[in-house]
Order: structure tokens, then sequence, then C-alpha cells
């Protein structure tokens, strides 16, 4: 079976596996390949998770990784405006990221000038191309729970708010036309199975007991990729390349996926396409990224007659999905109306509206106890598209609000109570955790392995 991805003239990719905040290394093996295929540039690159928008010392604090892994790398030079991308960047979240920052867009938005972070989920459009995100990793027991995390974490706070969430694979579910590229950072569920397995599992064998146990890969990001088929599906989190063709259900056109490595020294990390496309390019360069009507619509049916994507955990999952719609069709047609009535073609190019809201890095050790507690910093990139959209901000909140969830510190967790003893609620910084015990995030269905 020939998984090659063929390559023909069209838009100007550059795909990258995990980023693990080595933005430099990235952008220079970009235009290294770039002048080897003899290109002036790429229209978009695309990371596929683990980017890591660190900020300052404080967001470190809110990374999931074990402290020895722990650096500020290179992203806090562009948030800063040190450093400008040299190429248009898109990325959907992993499970090792600043999860405080992108938390604060979760409908999408610009972490620094020229790289955007595509949300929780969402469509975007490129030129002529649908690129569809999913953000996060399964772990089956947190993905009919709302978004409970916020600041400040405990310790399975530091986990969960990377797991993905049913809410966010269900609108993307709703998307009834044709999407190209569908990203996520976790890999389709079985995908391994549909490529060239035994040369995978010569190459990472820790990975076939999770295959053959049907515990490697995400669901939610199957179900995605089996209802939008797109021509390309892209992935990360193993840290190995891999292509496969998952065969077509009934009359599904045929999908080609992708995963890559991480930036490091001769590992298989990046690979550029053109991906054909109908009509002229060249006019329209450089390409800006769109906001795609559909998807608006689905994204106002949600806001308007779903609950709030943020709610307690400990809400019981009737009392959160009982105004929920059984059949969305009817009122994403109504919310589409509204949409090409209150939205311009001018309204749909994502405004360049990047702000810094956090402080920039100070050079400060995240270690030191004055980096402990980080404050939530509600990005005015979400109250606008809030806004635009005339939907509720489920995360606005007041400094009044901050303070005082500040104060009471991070909320209890019952299952690191039980497990040991009422011994402490956990923090968000490394020093300070004192509860976790034997359950620190659990392993559950699809884990995979990120170190």
């Amino acid at each position: 079976m020939d998984t090659e991805l063929h390559q023909t003239q069209g838009i100007r990719l550059a795909v990258e596996g995990c980023g693990h905040g080595t933005l430099h290394a990235i952008y220079a093996s970009v235009a290294e390949a770039c002048k080897r295929k003899h290109w002036p540039d790429v229209d978009l690159l695309i990371i596929g998770g683990d980017f890591q928008a660190v900020r300052n010392a404080y967001d470190l604090n809110c990374v999931s990784m074990p402290p020895k892994y722990r650096e500020m790398a290179d992203f806090h030079e562009y948030y800063s405006g040190q450093r400008v991308a040299p190429y248009l960047t898109v990325f959907v979240g992993g499970n090792h990221e600043a999860s405080n920052h992108l938390f604060e867009l979760y409908y999408g938005g610009w972490v620094a000038p020229n790289i955007y972070y595509m949300g929780a989920a969402n469509v975007l459009r490129l030129g002529p191309l649908r690129i569809a995100g999913l953000s996060g990793i399964w772990k089956g027991y947190d993905y009919r729970k709302p978004h409970f995390e916020r600041l400040p974490y405990n310790e399975n706070d530091l986990k969960s708010i990377y797991h993905v969430r049913e809410r966010d694979v269900r609108k993307l579910l709703q998307v009834r036309s044709q999407v190209d590229i569908g990203i996520s950072h976790d890999w389709p569920k079985g995908v391994e199975w549909k490529g060239d397995w035994k040369q995978l599992f010569r190459f990472k064998p820790h990975l076939e007991q999770d295959a053959r146990n049907g515990q490697l890969g995400s669901v939610a990001a199957k179900y995605a990729m089996d209802w939008l088929r797109p021509k390309l599906w892209f992935s990360a989190h193993l840290h190995c390349k891999y292509a496969a063709i998952p065969p077509p259900q009934i009359d599904n056109a045929t999908t080609h996926f992708l995963a890559l490595d991480k930036c490091l020294p001769g590992r298989h990390f990046l690979q550029l396409m053109e991906v054909p496309c109908e009509g002229e390019v060249d006019s329209l360069r450089p390409l800006k990224l769109t906001y795609d009507r559909e998807w608006l619509a689905i994204t106002r049916t949600f806001a308007m007659d779903g609950p709030s994507p943020i709610a307690d955990a400990d809400v019981p999952e009737k009392d959160r999905t009982n105004s929920i719609l059984e059949d969305y069709g009817e009122m994403i047609d109504k919310r589409r109306l509204w949409v090409d009535e209150h939205v311009s073609d001018a309204d749909l190019v994502v405004p360049e509206n990047f702000e810094i809201t956090a402080p920039v890095y100070d050079g400060g050790n995240w270690n030191l106890p004055q980096y402990a507690d980080g404050r939530e910093h509600p990005n005015p990139q979400t109250a606008r598209f809030c806004k635009m959209l005339d939907i509720p901000n489920a995360f606005e909140i007041t400094d009044e609000e901050i303070d005082r969830r500040m104060r009471s510190g991070p909320r209890i967790d019952p299952v690191s109570e039980r497990s040991n003893g009422g011994r402490g609620q956990g923090g968000s910084h490394q020093g300070r955790y004192r509860g976790g015990g034997r359950n620190r995030g659990g392993r559950g269905r699809g884990r995979g392995r990120a170190w």
C-alpha cells in the first residue's frame, strides 16, 4: 500500500510534529527546507501540539511535565516582541502546554504575532483550504466532563485540563461541508494499523502492547477524522514519523495520515508539501487566516443553546446537558442565517489583534517561590470574538474574582483527598505538590506516552 504523500502545485505547507518550545530551530529548519526545494517560503507552518506557549516563569509552573524537563525555551521571545515568527504558524494544544495561557483562548487566538492557537476545537480557512483542529489528548474518564480547571490549579488539574472534552468533539461532528486538513495532537485510535505497523513497532516497541490492547490513540480524534474525512490528517505526540491511509468508510474520501517527530537533530520532524487547490493562488498571497461561516454558526449554536463550556466538575452530567438539543441541524441553519446577516466578509478575516496581557519573562527561575502562583489574564481576543458572535463570554472574570480564587487556593480534589488521606490540595508549583500520591493523572485508555 502506497502511504506516501504526493506533492503537486498549490498552497505551500510546512508540517512539524511536537514543538516543545524550540521555535528558533523549527523556523530555521523550515527556512533550510525551503532553500532545498527552491521555495521562497511557506504559506503556513502547522505544529501538531506540545507547542509550549510559555510567556514567563509563572506559565512554566502550569506545564504538566517532570521538573527536569522544564525550561523557558524560545517562545517568550516571540511573545515579548523580541522576535517575530517568519511564517504564519498555527498549532493545536497537546499534553505539555502552558495550559493557563491556552485556556484564555478557548475559541482560538494569537499567542504572539503571526502565531495562532486553534483553540479547543476549530475550523479555519487559509485561502481555499479549510483546516480543522482538535486540541488535547484522550482520557476516557474526563471526556464527558466540562472544562472545570481554572487557576489556581491542583496537581490533577494540571493534567486533566488538556484532556479532550466531548462537547468540543461534538462541535466538529456537526460540520457538514468538506474539510481539507485535520490536525490533532493525539493519533486517531487505530490509525497505527493502517500503515507499516511492523516498522513502527520496531522503532517504538513500547507502543505495540498498547496498540494490541486497544489502548493507543484517541477515540475522540478517530470520531473527528472518520466524520470529517479530510484529504490530510496530521498528528504528533508519539515522537516518530508515520504515514498511513485509513480506508474510506462507505463513500467517504481517502484520508492520508501523517505523524511527525519533535524537533531534534537526525529526527523526522518536518515535512514540506504543496496542497493542490482550485484557482490561482499567487494573487492571494500572503494568505490570511479567516473564520469559517459554518463553524461560526456551530459555535453560536453551542454557546446560545447549550450549557456553558465551563462548569463545576461536581455538577451531575444530566444537569449539565439538559439544555442540549438532540438535533442540531435546524438550529445551526438558523444560526447560519444570523452569521450571514451580521458577519461581513471583512469580519471573516481573523484580526491581527494580539496584545501582551501577561508579564513578559524577566529572567527569573521558575522554581523560585515568587513564581508559584500565576494569575489568570482574561484575553481581549476572546471577548472580541464573543462580541462578534453576540454570545456569552463564559471566560470573563473580574479582578475581584481572580483575587478571591487566589486567596482560596486550589480546589480540593476528592480523588487526591481519598488516595492521600486528606493530605493537602496540591498546587501549581512543583515544590508545593502534596496531593497526588499514586493518583497522578492516571494512564487510562488510549494513554500513549509523551516522554
